[in-house]
């Protein structure tokens, strides 16, 4: 195996298992969301900000993921 099909492996590996887990951790954040919204109708405004806050931080990790991707396949 040369060097380049090593690299790309490499970032297939690191990007396919880094977006594993955020992609587990948004999808518990919308399910309790949408419980705690349906319990409580009236605090949906407040669930909802904070829903998005916890993606975003959440989506954060798999850009990171992405990072390190290209770090091991440009570098």
């Amino acid at each position: 195996m040369d060097i380049e099909a090593a690299k790309t492996l490499g970032m297939a590996l690191a990007v396919g298992l880094g977006v594993i887990g955020p992609g587990i951790g948004i999808g518990i954040i919308v399910g309790h969301a949408l419980e705690a919204m349906g319990r409580n109708p009236e605090a949906s405004g407040k669930v909802t900000a904070t829903m998005f806050i916890g993606i975003a931080f959440t989506e954060a990790l798999a850009i990171f993921a992405l990072v390190i991707g290209f770090l091991v396949k440009f570098t």
